[in-house]
C-alpha cells in the first residue's frame, strides 16, 4: 500500500503544478484586456478560469506527446514524476514572485527531462528525440520527440507570435486611420472581449493537456509498482495498464487550472500590462488573436508550445507596430533570459531530487 499513497501523493503534486500554472499563466490570458480596462481584474480572470476549463476540455493530442512522446516510458516511475513536478513548483513560483513572465510548460518538459535522465541512470536515450510514427488509419508518417514538438515550436513560435501580431497591428492601422480615438476604443474595446475569451480558451487547450499527460504518465507508471490486486475497489480507477487519458484526468486538470487560474497571477499581469509596453483595446485584441491562433493550431498538431512565449512576443509584435522604442528593453532582455534557463534549470533541479531519492532507495 505504500507504492499506492505515494502515487496519490505525485497525483495530488501534479494538481498542484496544474494549479501553479492556472495563477501563473492566467496572466498570459487575461493581462492584456485588464491593463486597457475593458475588463476589472476580477472579471477577466472569471471569464479565463471559464474557458480555462472549457478549452482543457478539448482534446487530448498535446497530452499524448507529454505523455508518451518525450521520454521513454520503461524508465518512468512515480517518483520520476514527482521530481519534475516539483522542479515545476519552484520554477513557477520563483518566477511569479519576482514578476517574469516564465513558461509554466517548459518548466514541466525540463522537469521531466531532468528526471528521467536520473532514472535512466545517466542514459541520454531515455529521452526520444526524434523517431518516426505512423498514423494506424492513414498509413501517413509524421516525425515526433522533442526536436519536432518542442525544441523547433520553442523557436519558431515566439517569432511567429512578434511578425504575425505586427503584421495584423499595421492592417488594423490602416483600417482605422480615419477613425476617431473614442470610436477605435469603442469597437476594440468590445472586441477584445471575445479575444480575451478565445485566448483564456485557447490557453487551457494548450496548457490543460499537458499536465493530463503527466498525470497520465503518472498512473502508467504505477502499474510497475502498486500491487492492484490488494487495492480497494474504490480506488481501482487509478489502474491504468496502458497509457489513456482518462476522462477523470482530463476533469480533475481543467478544474485545478481554472482554480488557479481564479486565484490571478497580478505581478505578471502588471509585467505584461504595463512594464513591457503600453497599449490600447486595437493592441490588445491584435495580440490575443495571434497568440490564441498559435496556441490553437500548435494543440491542434500535439505541440506543446509555451502560452507566454505566444503572447508576449504578440504584444511585444503589437507594440513594435507603433514604434520599435515603445519596448522596454531591459526587460524584454530580462524575460528572454529567464526563458533560455527555464529547460535547463528546471532539468537540473529535478535530475538533483532525483538522484537524491535514489540515494535514499526511493526511486523503484
Amino acid at each position: 500500500m505504500e507504492a499506492l499513497l505515494f502515487l496519490i501523493v505525485v497525483l495530488i503534486v501534479v494538481l498542484g503544478f496544474t494549479y501553479t500554472n492556472g495563477f501563473h499563466d492566467a496572466a498570459n490570458a487575461i493581462a492584456t484586456v485588464v491593463s486597457t480596462k475593458v475588463l476589472t481584474p476580477r472579471q477577466a480572470v472569471m471569464l479565463a478560469a471559464v474557458f480555462n476549463f472549457i478549452g482543457a476540455l478539448g482534446g487530448t493530442a498535446v497530452a499524448k506527446t507529454i505523455g508518451s512522446g518525450m521520454v521513454d516510458a520503461q524508465y518512468i516511475t512515480v517518483y520520476t514524476v514527482f521530481c519534475a513536478m516539483m522542479a515545476g513548483i519552484f520554477w513557477n513560483v520563483l518566477t511569479w514572485y519576482f514578476g517574469i513572465p516564465s513558461s509554466s510548460s517548459h518548466a514541466l518538459i525540463g522537469g521531466l527531462l531532468g528526471a528521467a535522465v536520473a532514472s535512466a541512470k545517466n542514459n541520454w536515450g531515455v529521452i526520444l528525440w526524434s523517431f518516426p510514427k505512423t498514423d494506424p488509419k492513414t498509413g501517413a508518417v509524421a516525425m515526433e520527440g522533442v526536436y519536432h514538438k518542442v525544441v523547433i515550436p520553442m523557436i519558431s513560435s515566439p517569432i511567429m507570435g512578434f511578425v504575425v501580431a505586427y503584421l495584423i497591428m499595421g492592417v488594423l492601422f490602416a483600417i482605422v486611420r480615419n477613425w476617431r480615438p473614442v470610436t477605435v476604443n469603442r469597437v476594440f474595446g468590445n472586441a477584445q472581449i471575445v479575444s480575451a475569451t478565445y485566448m483564456g480558451w485557447a490557453h487551457g487547450f494548450a496548457d490543460g493537456q499537458k499536465t493530463m499527460g503527466i498525470m497520465a504518465l503518472a498512473l502508467f507508471a504505477a502499474g510497475k509498482s502498486v500491487n492492484w490486486e490488494i487495492v480497494p475497489s474504490w480506488l481501482q480507477f487509478l489502474h491504468t495498464p496502458t497509457f489513456e487519458i482518462a476522462t477523470w484526468v482530463k476533469w480533475s486538470c481543467g478544474l485545478t487550472m481554472a482554480a488557479g487560474t481564479y486565484i490571478g497571477g497580478w505581478k505578471i499581469i502588471h509585467t505584461l500590462g504595463h512594464k513591457l509596453v503600453r497599449i490600447k483595446p486595437i493592441h490588445g485584441f491584435a495580440a490575443e488573436c495571434t497568440g490564441a491562433t498559435i496556441l490553437y493550431a500548435a494543440g491542434a498538431l500535439g505541440m506543446p508550445v509555451s502560452t507566454t512565449h505566444c503572447i508576449t512576443t504578440s504584444i511585444m509584435g503589437v507594440g513594435c507596430a507603433r514604434r520599435f522604442s515603445a519596448l522596454n528593453y531591459t526587460l524584454v532582455e530580462r524575460i528572454l533570459w529567464t526563458w533560455v534557463f527555464t529547460i535547463p534549470a528546471t532539468g537540473a533541479i529535478a535530475y538533483l531530487l532525483m538522484r537524491l531519492m535514489s540515494g535514499m532507495g526511493w526511486s523503484h
